[in-house]
């Protein structure tokens, strides 16, 4: 059986993908993947994916040097949202220079940064 019948591809022909640490297990982010990033990921034992803004394949790192090198992947039970367990190069997986995308918290307050910028992403993008 073909392992990518068993995913419930959405409308866009796109499927969640939540990353997360193989050592911490500390959720990194959460991107979308679709048929050929997911065969790529496979590959090349590497994180895949499908920006949407660019609407292009995504190679995790491609830029900033920050490697999701794969370890596992799993399926929900739905169908519908990939787990990847990664080993994340450079420990950043956030383009805001942080180790996770998740570093807001919500206070009573609203929302507030817990983690420390660990590179400015001007830095590892060359931007400003």
């Amino acid at each position: 059986m073909n392992i990518l019948e068993e995913i419930s591809f959405n409308q866009d022909g796109l499927v969640c993908a939540i990353a997360q640490d193989y050592h911490s297990q500390r959720i990194l982010m959460q991107a979308w993947m679709s048929r050929e990033s997911l065969q790529l990921s496979l590959q090349e034992g590497r994180a895949i994916y499908y920006s949407r803004s660019r609407k292009k394949i995504w190679r995790k790192g491609e830029e900033s040097g920050h490697v999701q090198r794969l370890v596992e992947v799993r399926l929900d039970c739905d169908g519908d949202c990939l787990l990847l367990l990664v080993e994340q190069q450079g420990g950043i997986a956030c383009h805001t220079g942080r180790e996770s995308c998740f570093y807001r918290v919500l206070k009573q307050d609203g929302w507030v940064s817990s983690d420390p910028v660990l590179i400015p992403g001007e830095d590892i993008y060359g931007r400003s």
